[in-house]
């Protein structure tokens, strides 16, 4: 089966390499959805929403309701695995997996999976960032060109800029080299200075400050400038200022290609012939502080009220963090590595073989975190803001999550 590569995360989401040839999947269909449609497994509630959450979880109605609003999702969309999260404090919890963790041998879809969050590695980098605003050491309105030489228009584009997504500088996964470069070499580690280099050849695409533009450009230069600034690698960085501080045991950075287990494989076919292959070994040094990091349901549910509170910056950054600018999306605006979507706060990530969710909506002080193993879109949409989207109008019917498509 062939599907067209989808252009849009090459534009402005994320791509992945592989430390392995390419093997062909089975392909992802809708029948092939449906046979799996049995693997369904309920978890247990999770050990900080006891208090929190009546024993019956959301009640039978509603739980048969989200089953099979997230079936017919997984169904329609043609999703091997689907692990879906959801803490309402006073009502109730819902942590479910269905489907399939690999289509060749039928391995269930569980909740207790390690997954790549691709962008979702962007609210980990601001979140370090921040840390360096509040210990006096950098200030957000300091151009990048104190940090990082040669970067275009660099005196007149600040940290701000980067953070927020309104530097102008050219997304370096639009670049159609690095397409070809890293598709026929998915295996290939790349350097930061290496993935920049691809957007830096091309003129800015508009003046600092002026419009947004999803860019994992903005994301590595962040990562520089922690570098720089810390004296640290970044993934250590991350770890000792913001993973081990909010007690994220199992989230990680890695260095290469490695995976913990357990874990579902990951379909895409973000490839050079468009046939959907399996990613779950692709390299994803290429993305490094834009999307390259691991984690699973229990840390993202924890991470999720974390990020939207600010519980590690002071309240004054937390703010500044929150302030939310226009992406040009009705419903849907951007602050400093984090977004809003109609209430829900958090960011979403995309990479080639998973995609995933982690939102809170403070109204409600509501945690809703999905994970996939597929990035295949349906019918221009993304399959996590399918379900997502699902879940929250049932849910949350005055608060619906639709993240749309980056433009380009």
């Amino acid at each position: 089966m062939r599907r067209t590569p989808s252009r849009r995360l090459f534009v402005a989401a994320l791509l992945a390499a592989s430390v392995l040839a390419p093997v062909t999947a089975t392909p992802v269909t809708a029948a092939s959805a449906a046979s799996a449609a049995t693997a369904v497994h309920l978890a247990g509630v999770d050990r900080h929403d006891k208090d929190d959450c009546p024993p019956d979880g959301l009640g039978r109605e509603l739980t048969a309701r989200l089953d099979k609003a997230i079936e017919d999702v997984r169904q329609k969309a043609g999703i091997p695995g689907v692990v879906v999260g959801l803490w309402m404090p006073g009502k109730g919890n819902y942590v479910r997996a269905t489907g399939v963790a690999d289509t060749a041998t039928r391995k269930p879809m569980t909740t207790d999976l390690y997954t790549r969050i691709g962008s979702e590695t962007k609210t980990f980098t601001v979140t370090a960032l921040l840390k360096l605003v509040d210990d006096g050491r950098i200030r957000l309105d300091d151009p990048i060109s104190r940090y990082v030489d040669g970067v275009p228009n660099g005196r007149r584009i600040t940290l701000r800029h980067l953070a927020e997504m309104r530097s102008g500088l050219f997304p370096y996964t639009a670049d159609p080299d690095f397409v070809h470069d890293l598709l026929s070499d998915p295996s290939r580690s790349f350097t930061p200075p290496e993935v920049l280099a691809y957007g830096f050849k091309h003129p800015n695409t508009f003046a600092p400050g002026t419009q947004f533009e999803y860019s994992n450009t903005n994301l590595v230069l962040l990562g520089l400038v922690i570098e720089k600034v810390s004296g640290l690698s970044a993934a250590d960085f991350i770890d000792k200022q913001v993973l081990r501080p909010a007690h994220l045991d199992h989230t990680l950075f890695p260095s290469g290609a490695e995976f913990p287990e357990p874990h579902a494989r990951g379909y895409t076919n973000q490839t050079l012939s468009g046939e959907i292959e399996d990613a779950t070994d692709w390299n994803p040094s290429w993305g490094w502080t834009a999307g390259a990091m691991i984690s699973n349901l229990h840390d993202l549910h924890r991470w999720a009220r974390i990020v939207a509170t600010g519980t590690l910056l002071s309240p004054e950054t937390q703010k500044q963090r929150l302030k939310m600018l226009p992406t040009g999306h009705p419903g849907t605006s951007y602050g400093l590595g984090i977004f809003d979507s109609d209430g829900w706060i958090g960011h979403n990530g995309s990479i080639p073989g998973y995609e995933s969710v982690t939102v809170y909506l403070p109204s409600r002080k509501a945690t809703l975190v999905v994970l996939l193993n597929t990035d295949i879109t349906y019918d221009g949409q993304e399959p996590s803001s399918l379900v997502a989207r699902a879940v929250t109008e049932i849910v949350t019917p005055g608060n619906i999550y639709d993240r749309p498509l980056p433009p380009r």
